[in-house]
Order: C-alpha cells, then sequence, then structure tokens
C-alpha cells in the first residue's frame, strides 16, 4: 500500500475563502458567516479550520470523515464539528455533469459565545452543545428543521440573522437524538475546579496513553483515592477507567492507521497496547471495524471531497 501522499488536514484560512467558492464576501455579514457548494470545488480536501461548522449535506451519498470517526451519509446528513477538528465528506456517486449544491454549511466562532455567556445566562444552554461539538455531533431528525433555519440565517442580516442563529443553536441545544462521532465527552461541571480536575486527567491520560497506565497511579496524581477516583472519573466521561484509556489508545490507533504506513502491529505498540489480540478485540468493539478495513476505508478520505 502507497501512504506517501500528505495526510495531514490543512488549516483553511481566510483568503481561501472567495466568493466564488460559495463563501459569503468579508464585509457582509457579522459573527455568522454562510456557506454553500456543489460538488466538485477547490475547497474539498481534508481540513480543519479555527470555527465551530454546522454543515447540511443536501446532495449525493458517501462517506464523512470527522476527526476518527469513517461512516456513511446521505441527504439530510447534519453535523456539527468543532474547532480545529479535522473532517472530511467524499461523494460516491456524483453525476459526471457534477452538482451545483451539495452543502450548506454555517460558521462561527467560539470566543465570543463563551463571553457573551459570562453575562447573558440564556446563553449558558448552548455550552454543553459547544464541549459535544469538539468531538464532532451527528444529529438525527432535525435536518429539515435545521435546513429551513440555515436558509432564514442566510437571508437575513444584522440582529435578524443572529436572532435566527440562537434559535438553530437553541434546537440542536435541545435535541436528544445524536451521537458523538470522534472519541469521548466530557460531561459538563457546576464548578470550576471540578471541571479543571478532569480536563487535567484527561490531559494527562491522552498525553501518556503509550505508555503502561494504571488507575492508582492516575488516582494518585489526582489526589484522591482509588474509589473516589472511580466515582468521579465515570460522572465526569461516561467510561470507566479502563475503558476511556482503551478509547484513547483506539483514536491514537486510528491516527497513526490514517497518517502513517507502519505496520499494524507496531501501530498496537505505539499506541499503548501490550498484546495485538487484545487491540484488534478492543478496536473491533469501538471502532466496528478491524484496524486493516479501517486503514482501507480511511485512504478513500484523500479522494475528492470536503
Amino acid at each position: 500500500m502507497n501512504l506517501t501522499r500528505a495526510r495531514v488536514p490543512e488549516l483553511e484560512r481566510d483568503f481561501q475563502r472567495g466568493a466564488d467558492l460559495g463563501y459569503e464576501p468579508e464585509g457582509t455579514f457579522g459573527s455568522v458567516r454562510c456557506l454553500s457548494h456543489g460538488f466538485p470545488n477547490p475547497l474539498v480536501r481534508w481540513h480543519y479550520h479555527d470555527e465551530y461548522e454546522l454543515h447540511l449535506i443536501v446532495r449525493t451519498r458517501g462517506k464523512a470523515f470527522v476527526g476518527d470517526y469513517i461512516g456513511h451519509f446521505e441527504p439530510g446528513h447534519l453535523v456539527l464539528t468543532g474547532p480545529r477538528l479535522p473532517h472530511n465528506w467524499i461523494s460516491s456517486d456524483v453525476p459526471a455533469e457534477g452538482v451545483a449544491e451539495r452543502d450548506v454549511v454555517l460558521q462561527f466562532h467560539d470566543e465570543p459565545l463563551r463571553r457573551a455567556a459570562e453575562q447573558l445566562r440564556e446563553l449558558a444552554d448552548v455550552l454543553p452543545l459547544l464541549e459535544r461539538a469538539r468531538h464532532g455531533i451527528e444529529f438525527f431528525g432535525m435536518s429539515e428543521r435545521t435546513a429551513g433555519r440555515l436558509e432564514r440565517i442566510k437571508a437575513s442580516r444584522g440582529l435578524r440573522r443572529f436572532t435566527e442563529f440562537l434559535s438553530c443553536l437553541g434546537e440542536l441545544a435541545e435535541c436528544t437524538d445524536y451521537r458523538l462521532l470522534s472519541s469521548m465527552p466530557l460531561q459538563s461541571f457546576d464548578d470550576e475546579p471540578s471541571q479543571a480536575r478532569v480536563s487535567s486527567i484527561v490531559d494527562y491520560i491522552t498525553e501518556n496513553a503509550g505508555s503502561p497506565l494504571s488507575m492508582a497511579e492516575v488516582s494518585a496524581r489526582a489526589g484522591m483515592s482509588e474509589s473516589q477516583f472511580s466515582r468521579f472519573f465515570r460522572r465526569a466521561t461516561g467510561n470507566t477507567f479502563t475503558d476511556f484509556v482503551n478509547r484513547v489508545r483506539v483514536t491514537r490507533a486510528c491516527q497513526l492507521l490514517m497518517d502513517t504506513d507502519q505496520y499494524i502491529t507496531n501501530v498496537c505498540y505505539d499506541a499503548g497496547f501490550n498484546n495485538v489480540a487484545n487491540f484488534n478485540r478492543r478496536f473491533l468493539e469501538i471502532k466496528g471495524m478491524t484496524p486493516k478495513e479501517f486503514r482501507r476505508q480511511a485512504e478513500a478520505r484523500f479522494g475528492s471531497g470536503r
């Protein structure tokens, strides 16, 4: 298998966002920017950017790539990606003449909303949604309603646009029929010290997942007994310590499978597993496919798509 092509996702910059590609021109929008484009389009590639992106597919079917997630999409596929989360949509049923409009997209920044939420309590209702979006959220049963919202947002300006945008965010925040696409979320805590503590724990696990990790070691670093840590960690992540470590290691394995041409056995050990059979079993449980199947599907990511 030849994996010599560039595999690092590209950072999308403002100079690439011309009106000829489907973006609203600079100076015609405020804090919410709209985009719609067909296929093919020069924008389409494995990429990331600093904004959140609400992405609605209106035509074609194919495969979606969000972080380490690979899955199928079809018209009505609705996903919210967080800042700097790589993503790509690859169509597989495009007519020879292409399609004029495949994607309807909304982009917005993180900091303005968080700052506003400090003064306007009502906006705090969308903060858990923004946290989940760091891992990519696919919504179900929302595409028709959201399509209407996106139309109204695109057709309006100023306060009317921002009002429609907030209504759209509010509806997505209230949606309970969704799934997270890439790795595991952290639960929100009411107090900042607890939020900081779990963030510190997860950062440590993520940075050291390639080495042996024990709950005794990590709970001691967190200043808790193992029983206290077990309860706290499960509440914070929705997982046991062992399950979470396995998920982090599988996520690392996915990155290695996508970004390198290492043998799968080497990927197993580099990701932190010490047994190939256990690695294959955990990978299948979490990703629904074998490492070999994942790598084969990941190659399609570098075709045309956004």
